[in-house]
């Protein structure tokens, strides 16, 4: 198969639409496009976690968390598994430890 498109999708996200057998629950576009709006939203909240950090000073790992409950909403507009991800990745974009995420094992959407 050959595609044109050059935006690599990475194993970690690959996982968030793949079945037990590894196989994707959604179209490859589709999670392409899923992938792109993530991983942008993950950029986006880097300076907002910075800025909580500074003015607020909660722990790193308390930001995170709060930033995953709110992604974790049905108005947030991701699946609860894509907001794992998003702030997993938040976390290696600020170099922070991200702590266990309440609900991440979980498979519901939204």
């Amino acid at each position: 198969m050959h595609d044109d498109n050059q935006i690599h999708v990475p194993p970690s996200f690959m996982a968030v639409y793949s079945d037990a057998r590894g196989r994707l629950t959604e179209s490859a576009n589709g999670v392409r496009a899923r992938y792109e709006l993530c991983e942008d939203l993950a950029g986006h909240l880097v300076e907002h976690a910075q800025t909580l950090y500074h003015v607020q000073a909660p722990s790193e790992a308390e930001i995170l968390r709060r930033i995953h409950a709110g992604l974790c909403t049905a108005e947030s507009g991701v699946s609860r598994p894509e907001a794992t991800w998003i702030v997993t990745r938040l976390a290696e974009l600020l170099a922070w430890p991200c702590p266990a995420l309440a609900g991440a094992g979980a498979s519901d959407e939204g």
